[in-house]
């Protein structure tokens, strides 16, 4: 894998609006190499569209997203992909192709305009695909897959990327729980090797075990930022569902689940 090299992301004062709606306002963070970020909120509170506007790919109200110290709109589109990941909730298969033949888009930013892909690129789409459990899949045309395998695809090309800084949007979407868990500490280990990782999640004890701190989107442009010990308790969480959360000592640790009182 390429080497990771003490990257950062910055929000400064960035408002995330739609047409009536403010649903992030004046969103400041600083995430350094190693972070796992956890962005959590009910459907319609803007993670995606946040984690839109930190990828470049959409505008954002107001303020600024940095990457190390250099703006996100200065940066040419290939330099900043090989900086930043998007992986999107959604992916469409819009021609024929391979499973190998899609992970190997992920390295489209690190191969010059008139150049073929190299041994060593070849090397990091196996281990990718490896990675995520489609081993003897590399010759599969992708509409043969399932909804589940089509999201550990994409998620193998994302890795495949090699980026500094990953933003996955609901990554876990049609996994079942073993694979949840497996792709989520493949991104546990990417930033413990000095990756940035921002993930939005719905599942708060996911969150709790792999991410180190959590975004909490209220939807009103009211925002909570910290580590997980600080901000996930059964007080916030309550206000952020708008449903009673109840906190269950499990082990060695708490597990948060809906109480609807019944």
């Amino acid at each position: 894998m390429s080497p990771v090299t003490s990257p950062s992301i910055q929000c400064r004062a960035l408002t995330v609006s739609v047409p009536g709606r403010t649903l992030v306002e004046d969103l400041k963070f600083d995430l350094q190499a190693g972070g796992f970020l956890a962005i959590l909120g009910q459907n319609g509170a803007g993670k995606s569209l946040t984690l839109h506007t930190l990828a470049g790919i959409r505008r954002a109200t107001s303020g600024a997203v940095l990457l190390g110290e250099l703006p996100l709109h200065e940066m040419p589109r290939q330099q900043l992909a090989r900086h930043l990941a998007l992986l999107p909730q959604n992916t469409e298969d819009i021609f024929p192709a391979t499973v190998m033949e899609t992970v190997m888009i992920g390295r489209h930013p690190h191969i010059g305009r008139f150049q073929w892909e190299s041994p060593a690129d070849i090397e990091i789409a196996r281990e990718c695909i490896h990675s995520m459990d489609l081993a003897g899949m590399a010759d599969r045309d992708v509409a043969t897959l399932s909804g589940g395998e089509r999201r550990r695809l994409a998620i193998a090309q994302v890795l495949t990327q090699a980026p500094e800084i990953y933003l996955l949007d609901e990554p876990t979407n049609h996994l079942d729980p073993q694979h949840q868990l497996d792709v989520l500490q493949v991104f546990k280990e990417r930033a413990g090797n000095g990756a940035i990782v921002i993930a939005s999640l719905h599942d708060v004890n996911l969150a709790a075990r792999y991410a180190d701190h959590c975004l909490l989107l209220y939807g009103d442009g009211r925002w909570t930022l910290g580590s997980n010990d600080v901000v996930l308790n059964e007080a916030s969480l309550s206000e952020l569902y708008c449903t009673p959360m109840e906190a269950i000592q499990w082990r060695d640790h708490e597990l948060f689940v809906a109480n609807s009182g019944h």
